[in-house]
Formats: structure tokens, sequence, C-alpha cells
């Protein structure tokens, strides 16, 4: 196993997953919270946030799908050393990293079943830029409203109308993370 593999994992795997699983859960509940994700040092081209959220959340039991955008071996050598985490196809995969162009289509991602709505994939979603502005957001962990740069609108309503079912989201820009669960109604700014 070549040397640029072992490193760049946390630092004390301990405490910093412990802190990195936290911003997550914040950000995934809170959604239109910007958290800030630290302590992962990944291959480019994926962001600081998106290796810490790799290290906490993906283990050996967890497939996962690389978009084009991002699958290289110096990244699947990083992953397979500090996770273990298979790779598998997009309608297999219960985490996907990628630019949102990448991903696409995203129907192809498993959005669970009645019986098991928590075997739906989760999306980690690499973006030039993030930020409270933009798409206006509603539901369940938002006071009023929030505001998030989404990447578009029409993907995350049709998911919306799914719920219980659907996908759940991750936008990750350098070492920040936002989260968009399926039960969020998105709406045009």
């Amino acid at each position: 196993m070549q040397a640029q593999y072992l490193d760049g994992g946390f630092a004390d795997p301990a405490r910093d997953a412990a802190h990195a699983f936290r911003a997550a859960l914040t950000a995934l509940s809170r959604p239109g919270r910007i958290e800030t994700l630290a302590g992962a040092r990944p291959p480019a081209p994926a962001s600081v946030a998106a290796g810490a959220l790799l290290l906490t959340l993906c283990d050996a039991t967890t497939g996962l799908y690389l978009a084009p955008s991002h699958d290289s071996d110096a990244l699947r050598g990083w992953i397979t050393f500090h996770t273990g985490a298979p790779f598998v196809g997009p309608e297999h995969a219960m985490f996907a990293l990628g630019t949102w162009e990448a991903l696409q289509p995203v129907t192809r991602f498993s959005v669970g079943t009645s019986e098991y709505p928590d075997r739906a994939a989760t999306l980690i979603v690499e973006m030039d830029m993030l930020d409270n502005s933009g798409a206006v957001l509603t539901g369940p962990g938002i006071r009023d409203s929030a505001r998030l740069s989404l990447p578009e609108v029409a993907a995350f309503r049709t998911n919306r109308r799914q719920f219980p079912l659907g996908f759940d989201s991750y936008f990750t820009c350098g070492d920040r993370v936002a989260g968009l669960p399926r039960s969020t109604r998105v709406e045009e700014d």
C-alpha cells in the first residue's frame, strides 16, 4: 500500500470522529445550517468536509459509490485504508460522493422501502460554493425558513414528494457541510 493512502486520517480518531458525527447530525437535523468539519485530509478532489464525513459514516458494511468526478486511485486507496468501505454501483450505494452533475441521474440511488426507509442512500455532494442564499427551505428542524445554495430545486422537490422514502443529502465545500433530509420542503428563491 502506498504511503499516500496512510496519511490524512483523523489525528485523534475517537475525538475527531465524535466531533464530526455531532456536526453531521446537526447539519442534517437543522437543514440550512452550515457546520464546520475538520481533521481529514483526503486526496483531491475530495474536500476536507467530505473526507471527514467518509471517515465518520463509512465502514466495511456501507457500500460507497464514487461518481466519475471523484473516482481516482488515490481516493479509492485512501477510503479503503481508512474506512474499509466497499465500492459499489449507484443502485447499491448507502453513500455516494461526487459533484451534483456527476451523480446524475439521482433516480438510480435507493430511496429505501416502505418497510425499511432507512435503507435509502445518502448523497455527499461536493459544491464550489456553499452559503445561506438561494433555495428556501421549510419543514422539520427549521423554525420559520432557511436558505441554502442548492445545485437545483426540482430534484429535491421530487425527492420530498416520496417521503418517508427518498435520499438524504450532505453538501460540502472546503471544511463546510450542510444537510438536506428528505423531509425538507424546497422552493425556488
